[in-house]
């Protein structure tokens, strides 16, 4: 049986795959941070949201990764978890 992590590899063989999935990545490890930081405070997604001020709906489409939220949004629920947003260099 194949795992995700193997058939994963595979699909990132397509060059034209690979390409979006690099593209989607900022995007996708914001969304984990996010969950992994709720998680570490045993919040769930309304008390998260009503501590930044937010909807529970605004909340779940960050951590889904397909919204395209403003930096204020993020602050503010970055701040709740006890987390700053900063732009780091890549390597």
């Amino acid at each position: 049986m194949t795992t995700w992590k193997q058939h994963k590899q595979e699909l990132l063989k397509n060059p034209k795959l690979k390409a979006a999935y690099d593209e989607l990545e900022p995007e996708y490890r914001l969304a984990n941070d996010l969950i992994r930081a709720r998680l570490g405070k045993k919040m769930t997604q309304t008390e998260l949201a009503k501590k930044a001020g937010v909807s529970r709906v605004v909340v779940a489409r960050l951590e889904s990764g397909t919204t395209n939220p403003t930096l204020e949004t993020v602050n503010r629920v970055a701040g709740v978890l006890g987390k700053e947003l900063k732009l780091v260099g890549s390597n």
